[in-house]
């Protein structure tokens, strides 16, 4: 059977970052090759048939990224970044999250269906510095890429910049039953794909470097490494692509034209494997690659590109590591839930850019509720951004709490390898992306760019889902109010004094958060 080759990236290149004012080429690291960090598998603390128990540890550190003096960072059990946490559909998870920093935290689980806004972690489940916090929850969704960040807005930016972000690997049954790579660390590793600026002594700087529009690094780094190579022992490698950046968009192709087969999305297996040649991920979205190295033989070296700037090398050792891997060409049977015909199309509108961002005409205000849902609901939202495409840019619309199907691009077919589940997705300059969604939780859930800085500055909303005839809780809705005065307090700065990101777009468009 003929199979098609996709050799482009799909989305509208007038909307490439690359056309900002502000864009930042990436340069090509002139540090020597290191090992590519693969972080450790997370171990729980305890485990019984029916329950799973972890620590998530939210601590300063430094690390040695570049040649010289360690770099200060943030990160989750480490130094940077974070062990990668595996979660078993299933099973009764209990994770205790503990803040070490030194300024109040949140955890986000990022394409985890679980309840909000306490258990999802958004703005209104804040940790304290040297506080813990307790949740649990049992997942049913499938196996899946995701992954953990801090969400404490307006600074999530700033703290993602330190550091805080991490990989979540969802497992089930029917993935397990896949002829699959899937030896973490040997032939299916983490590619957290990030980019940063380092000033004096190997520091960052994140004031400097803001932007309104998204922080851009000039320093391409993979799971906390620059130049980083990883030995390759296997014909077929699984590759679980993060994109963990502010702002930047990864175009990614691999010397020699190399075909690789995408397997997964954000939220799920893909029905069917899609071959390509470039990928273009937009900030957040996830992509699992199967990878064939094949026909190369050892000292051979193969190398990942963003646009034209190598980010990362793989060099071919000998083949030892002994696989059965065929990916099937069925992954996954999703069923589409059928939408009434008489429930209206939420209308979503992502306008602006720079300080004027917004989401469906307002800025964000954190003890404001925008929208309600029914749980079970099917229901189309009709996702819109409002840039013209000359002029505009690509902003990746993504909500909490539910993973959705992209049913159409200004009427037409999504991208092929959309047609699994997502909860992220890259809306173009004056598009309007169909998604069918369908909360199974009862809660409150924001919505929003994920461009950090653009959340940060107002483009975000949040949608209370219920359930109908029971009575809906009382949430404990953090405030503006609240959250300065805590940053003022952790910092010894004054409120007056006291700058957090995406304020300056509340202020220069004479609003409050």
């Amino acid at each position: 059977m003929n199979k098609e080759v996709y050799k482009d990236y799909f989305f509208d290149a007038n909307g490439y970052d690359i056309q900002d004012g502000g864009y930042k080429e990436l340069e090509e690291p002139k540090t020597p090759a290191v090992p590519l960090a693969v972080p450790e598998l997370l171990k729980p603390d305890r485990e019984t048939q029916t329950d799973i128990y972890y620590t998530v540890c939210a601590q300063t550190g430094e690390t040695e990224i570049l040649p010289g003096e360690k770099t200060k960072t943030w990160g989750y059990n480490r130094s940077i970044l974070g062990q990668t946490v595996v979660f078993p559909v299933g099973k009764h998870i209990h994770v205790t999250l503990q803040n070490r920093l030194p300024e109040i935290t949140t955890f986000h689980w990022h394409g985890l269906n679980v309840s909000g806004p306490y258990v999802d972690g958004g703005c209104h489940a804040p940790v304290y510095p040297g506080e813990d916090s307790e949740i649990d929850f049992t997942l049913n969704q499938p196996a899946s890429t995701n992954w953990l960040h801090a969400h404490p807005c307006p600074a999530t930016a700033e703290q993602v910049y330190k550091g805080l972000a991490t990989m979540v690997v969802v497992t089930d049954q029917h993935e397990a039953s896949l002829s699959l790579p899937r030896t973490y660390g040997v032939d299916d590793i983490p590619v957290i794909l990030q980019d940063r600026t380092f000033h004096e002594n190997n520091q960052l700087d994140y004031r400097t470097d803001y932007d309104p529009d998204g922080v851009l690094g000039v320093t391409p780094l993979v799971n906390g490494t620059v130049n980083g190579y990883f030995d390759v022992t296997a014909k077929k490698m699984r590759l679980r692509l993060l994109n963990g950046a502010n702002r930047r968009e990864w175009r990614l192709h691999f010397s020699d034209d190399l075909e690789f087969v995408q397997i997964a999305g954000d939220g799920s297996l893909l029905p069917k494997p899609v071959h390509f040649t470039k990928l273009m991920l937009t900030c957040a979205e996830r992509a699992e690659l199967v990878v064939d190295f094949s026909k190369y033989k050892p000292g051979d070296e193969v190398i990942l590109y963003s646009d034209q700037t190598p980010i990362m090398t793989f060099r071919i050792k000998e083949f030892t590591n002994d696989q059965h891997v065929e990916v099937p060409d069925e992954l996954l049977k999703i069923e589409v839930p059928a939408v009434d015909p008489e429930t209206p199309v939420r209308k979503v509108v992502m306008s602006g850019m720079d300080e004027s961002v917004m989401m469906d005409h307002k800025k964000f205000k954190m003890d404001r509720i925008d929208a309600e849902q029914e749980v079970g609901l099917v229901q189309y939202w009709d996702v819109s951004n409002t840039n013209g495409r000359k002029m505009g840019m690509v902003h990746p619309f993504h909500c909490h709490g539910m993973s959705f199907l992209v049913i159409s691009r200004n009427g037409h077919d999504p991208y092929p390898n959309e047609r699994g589940f997502k909860d992220t997705v890259g809306v173009n300059p004056s598009e309007t992306v169909r998604i069918l969604v369908r909360f199974d939780l009862a809660g409150l859930y924001m919505y929003h760019c994920h461009i950090l800085e653009h959340e940060d500055g107002g483009m975000m909303a949040q949608i209370e889902t219920f359930i109908p005839g029971k009575p809906r809780p009382h949430y404990e809705l953090m405030t503006m109010d609240k959250l300065m005065k805590a940053f003022s307090e952790e910092r010894g700065i004054p409120e007056d004094e006291l700058w957090l990101p995406g304020m300056d777009s509340y202020h220069k468009m004479h609003m409050d958060m």
